[in-house]
């Protein structure tokens, strides 16, 4: 009974999908509008305990997402932690699981778990850096200043830009709010992300303006290639690098609508002066419930004044 059962639902399922159609707005491209996530634990490059395995079993997968949820339930409250450290919180205690939205489970692409948001190269690697880009970064100073003024913080820490690419592009996955809508009109494409609410505008069958003009999130020109959108982004602000890219850096995105609740977002990096060769990330951005949230990130935030205040006492100290 339970098989016959089983094949019903299995049937029912494939003719759901065999018959599902691509919606469409009203000049007739794909509607990717409505809010989507891309929460996974699916890591940017594939682990070396995983480095022989691109994919998982269902079985395989869950028995590791069991083990990763277990894990960061039992830090629930510590200040230290392999998952903790990685968000930033070694020592600190900054965060609790309350605050840990990073999915449950690998992301899942042509039917099959990935380990690697990465898909080329096949090893689930960021590439090797190229010379010229080891030479810019060597030469870069360790602190730059950072901790002398307010403005020489990081972008993220100034709620300028969500942390971790969240906004992109690309747009990764990071620790919590990773919750987007996208608003599409015939000559504009907006995706809201809820990290720092930042709205990124993407021009549909524009130009991008000269080299000298630069932008936090980039100058994104979109084009439809069939029923996939292609966005290709350029002009990025110099304090923007991404893995240390450089002012050419060239990010090329790909959301292909699969089904009723999944887009394909395929991206590729473009920048020869920093990597050896372009790579390229593919993962699913998943049909969320909703809304978006306010993101309320730098109202009270005494943190900055206590950052700056310890560089003070630690160069008075310096001094005696």
């Amino acid at each position: 009974m339970r098989v016959t059962l089983l094949l019903i639902l299995v049937a029912v399922s494939a003719f759901g999908q065999k018959n599902w159609k691509t919606p469409r707005t009203p000049d007739g491209h794909p509607d990717l509008q409505g809010i989507w996530t891309n929460a996974t634990i699916t890591p940017l490059e594939r682990p070396a305990a995983l480095a022989k395995k691109p994919t998982l079993t269902d079985a395989e997968a869950k028995f590791i997402e069991k083990n990763q949820s277990e894990e960061l339930n039992k830090l629930d409250g510590a200040s230290d932690g392999p998952l903790l450290a990685a968000a930033g919180s070694a020592g600190t205690g900054g965060y609790n699981v309350l605050f840990v939205d990073r999915g449950s489970e690998f992301a899942r692409v042509d039917g099959v778990k990935r380990t690697a948001l990465i898909s080329d190269p096949p090893d689930g690697k960021v590439p090797a850096i190229t010379d010229e880009a080891r030479r810019r970064l060597a030469a870069m100073p360790r602190n730059g200043g950072a901790f002398d003024n307010v403005k020489n913080r990081p972008l993220a820490e100034r709620c300028l830009l969500g942390f971790g690419s969240s906004t992109g592009p690309p747009m990764l996955p990071v620790l919590y709010n990773n919750n987007y809508q996208i608003v599409q009109t015939p000559g504009n494409v907006m995706i809201l992300a809820e990290m720092v609410h930042d709205a990124r505008i993407v021009r549909m069958n524009g130009t991008h303006p000269a080299a000298n003009i630069r932008f936090y999130l980039g100058d994104s020109i979109g084009h439809w290639e069939g029923d996939t959108l292609v966005v290709d982004t350029t002009n990025f602000n110099a304090q923007v690098r991404f893995h240390g890219s450089s002012e050419n850096l060239r990010v090329i995105e790909r959301f292909t609508r699969t089904s009723e609740d999944a887009i394909l977002y395929t991206v590729t990096i473009d920048d020869p002066t920093t990597f050896t060769r372009n790579w390229t990330l593919e993962y699913p951005f998943v049909a969320a419930a909703g809304p978006i949230y306010e993101y309320a990130c730098h109202e009270g935030n005494y943190a900055m004044t206590d950052i700056l205040g310890g560089a003070r006492k630690a160069d008075a100290e310096s001094k005696k």
